[in-house]
C-alpha cells in the first residue's frame, strides 16, 4: 500500500490532537499527573503500532501539546513562546552559574547543592517562575500557601539583586585597570568618587543587558550560545594560559602552601575564618533554578528543564572545583594578592602573569562573560515576575503579565530593570555594599532550595506530584542532604566578612532577608485564600496522582 501524503498524515494527527484536547478537558476535574499525561496523549492520538510511522514534525506537535496540556492541568493558559530546546535550557543555568567568574568574584574573600532535588521537583511542575509553585506543593494544603508566599518573595529578591550585583562585578573588572595602569584616580571602594563612577558604569551595563532581552526568541537563542561559549573560553584560557604564565613568572605554590596554609584577613575567630572559605564555592552553585523559570518556553519541559538543571549544575560544579584548584596553585600568597589594591584582584594578577597585552584580552573576556551572565539572569528574573503577575498578585499585574507578539514577557523585563537599577544605588552609601549584595543575591535562593527540600522530606513525602525525571530511591537521601547543605550555605552568606563588626562592615544580607520575609508573611496573612495559591488548588494538584490512576484506567 502506498504511503499517505504528508499533508494528509499531518491533518489526521492534528484532528486526533484536537479530539484528545476535548477528551482531556472533560477529564480536567480528575487532573492527571505529569507522569500519566504523556502516556494518555500517546495512547489517544495514535495506536502504539502507528507511532513510528508519523513524521518528526508530527511527533514534535504531540510533545508540544503534551507540554501545553500539562500547563493547563495546573490552571494556566500557555501564552509564552515554546521554541527552546535542551541546549538553550542547559545554557540558561550554565551561563547563570558561570563557575569561573563566580570563583573569581569571591575567591579573594574566601581564600565561600540541592540541584538534584530541584531538578526532580521541576519535572513535576515545569512552569515559568515555578520555584514558588514547587514550594507551595512541597508544603501541602496546610503549609503550602505560606511556603509559596515566602519563596516567591525570596526568589524575586534573589534574582533582581543578582542582576544588580553581577553587573557591578563586571564593572569592577573594568575599574581595576586603574591600578594596573597606575592612573591618578581613586581605586578603592572607600572613596565616594570611585563608587560614583562604579555606580554609573553599572547602570549603563545593566541597561544594555536589558535591551538585549527585547530580541525575539529566534535571535535571543544566540545569546544562550554565545554566553556558554564565553564561559568555556574563560575556563580554557585559565587552564592553559594561566599555568604557562605562572611558570614563567613567580612559579607555582607548593601543595602544602595551596592546601595547608591559612590566611586570616577577616579578623574572625580561626574556626569561623576557615568556614568563610566556603564562600568561594557556595556562591557558584546558587541559581540553578534558572532552567525552571524558562520551562514554559522549552519543548518537552518536564524532562528537558529537569535535565537542564541537573547537568548544567554537575558541569559547573566540576568546573568550579577544577578552577579553585587551579587558582590555589597559580595565585600568589594572600599578602601579595591583596597588595594589588584593586576592586578585582585577578585583573592585576593577570597583568603580572600574562603581561599587559595578554591581561587586557583576558579582562575583556571576563567582562563580556559577566555581562552575558547578567543578560541570562534577567531572563530568569523576568519570567519569575511574569508568573507572579499572571496570578494577579502584583500592582499593575495586567500590564506586567502582558506578552509580546513573539511570546515574551517584555513588560516584566522592564520591571526587573527598574528594581535592579534602584538596588544598584546601594553602591553609593557603603563600602561593603558589594559583598552585601552578593550575599543578598545568594541567601534567598539557598534558603528556598532548603525550604523546598524540607517540605518534600517532612510534609509531602508521599503526596508530591510524581515527576517524569525521577531520582528514584535516591530522592529521599538527596532531599535530606539538601536541607543541611543549604542551611550551611545560608550561615556562611549571612556572616560578616570583617571583624569586629561595625555599621560600615555589617553584612546587610540578614537584614534584607528578614525584611523580605516579613513582607512575605504579611502578604500571606492579608491576601485572601482564593486570590493566590489557594489551599484547594494545592490539594487538587497533590491528589492528582491518586485520582487520575482510576480515571486513566476508565479511559483505557
Amino acid at each position: 500500500m502506498a504511503p499517505k501524503p504528508r499533508h494528509e498524515e499531518s491533518k489526521r494527527v492534528g484532528e486526533n490532537i484536537g479530539i484528545v484536547g476535548k477528551r482531556y478537558r472533560r477529564l480536567r476535574k480528575f487532573t492527571m499527573s505529569s507522569t500519566q499525561l504523556p502516556i494518555f496523549i500517546e495512547e489517544q492520538i495514535l495506536p502504539r503500532q502507528d507511532v513510528s510511522s508519523i513524521g518528526e514534525e508530527n511527533k514534535q506537535q504531540i510533545v508540544e501539546n503534551s507540554d501545553d496540556l500539562q500547563l493547563e492541568r495546573i490552571g494556566y493558559k500557555p501564552i509564552l513562546h515554546r521554541t527552546y530546546g535542551i541546549v538553550e535550557n542547559f545554557s540558561t543555568t550554565f551561563a547563570a552559574l558561570y563557575f569561573v567568574g563566580g570563583v573569581r568574584v569571591t575567591f579573594s574573600t574566601g581564600i565561600a547543592a540541592g540541584a538534584a532535588v530541584i531538578a526532580e521537583t521541576c519535572s513535576s511542575l515545569p512552569t515559568a517562575g515555578s520555584i514558588y509553585l514547587w514550594a507551595a506543593e512541597a508544603g501541602g494544603p496546610k503549609f503550602g500557601r505560606l511556603l509559596g508566599f515566602v519563596v516567591a518573595w525570596w526568589s524575586t529578591t534573589a534574582w533582581t539583586t543578582f542582576c544588580a550585583s553581577n553587573t557591578q562585578a563586571a564593572v569592577n573588572y573594568i575599574l581595576s585597570e586603574i591600578t594596573v595602569f597606575n592612573l591618578d584616580f581613586p581605586s578603592d571602594a572607600s572613596s565616594i568618587k570611585f563608587r560614583a563612577v562604579q555606580w554609573i558604569c553599572t547602570e549603563v551595563l545593566l541597561a544594555l543587558a536589558i535591551l538585549v532581552n527585547f530580541l525575539p526568541p529566534r535571535l535571543f537563542r544566540w545569546i544562550f550560545y554565545i554566553s556558554s561559549s564565553f564561559v568555556l573560553l574563560d575556563f580554557l584560557l585559565n587552564v592553559i594560559w594561566l599555568p604557562i604564565g605562572t611558570a614563567n613568572t613567580y612559579g607555582f605554590r607548593t601543595a602544602n602552601e595551596a592546601f595547608m596554609t591559612t590566611y586570616n584577613g577577616t579578623g574572625a575567630p580561626a574556626g569561623w575564618n576557615w568556614c568563610l572559605s566556603y564562600l568561594a564555592t557556595a556562591g557558584i552553585l546558587i541559581g540553578f533554578d534558572a532552567s525552571g523559570h524558562v520551562a514554559e518556553e522549552t519543548k518537552n519541559a518536564s524532562t528537558t528543564a529537569a535535565r537542564g538543571i541537573f547537568w548544567s549544575t554537575i558541569v559547573s560544579g566540576i568546573g568550579g572545583f577544577l578552577t579553585i584548584i587551579l587558582f590555589l596553585f597559580c595565585a600568589p600568597d594572600a599578602d601579595t594578592l591583596f597588595s594589588f589594591g584593586s576592586p578585582q584582584p585577578f585583573v592585576p594578577l593577570y597583568a603580572v602573569v600574562l603581561g599587559q597585552g595578554g591581561h587586557i584580552f583576558m579582562n575583556i573576556v571576563c567582562v563580556v562573560a559577566l555581562w552575558f551572565n547578567t543578560a541570562i539572569a534577567i531572563v530568569a528574573a523576568s519570567r519569575l515576575v511574569f508568573a507572579v503577575a499572571r496570578d494577579g498578585v502584583l500592582p499593575f499585574s495586567t500590564w506586567v503579565s502582558q506578552v509580546s507578539p513573539e511570546g515574551q514577557p517584555r513588560n516584566a523585563v522592564l520591571v526587573i530593570w527598574g528594581v535592579s537599577a534602584i538596588i544598584t544605588c546601594t553602591i553609593l552609601p557603603s563600602a561593603v555594599a558589594f559583598t552585601s549584595l552578593i550575599s543578598a543575591a545568594g541567601v534567598p535562593s539557598a534558603a528556598a532550595y532548603g525550604l523546598i527540600s524540607f517540605g518534600r522530606f517532612f510534609i509531602t513525602p508521599k503526596t508530591f506530584p510524581k515527576p517524569r525525571w525521577s531520582l528514584g530511591k535516591l530522592s529521599r537521601p538527596f532531599q535530606f542532604i539538601s536541607i543541611f547543605w543549604n542551611g550551611w550555605v545560608v550561615a556562611v552568606l549571612f556572616s560578616p566578612y570583617v571583624f569586629p563588626v561595625t555599621g560600615q562592615t555589617l553584612n546587610y544580607a540578614p537584614v534584607i532577608m528578614g525584611i523580605v520575609t516579613i513582607f512575605a508573611v504579611i502578604s500571606w496573612w492579608f491576601m485572601p485564600d482564593e486570590a493566590w495559591l489557594s489551599k484547594q488548588h494545592i490539594r487538587q494538584v497533590l491528589e492528582a496522582d491518586i485520582v487520575a490512576e482510576d480515571e486513566t484506567a476508565k479511559v483505557s
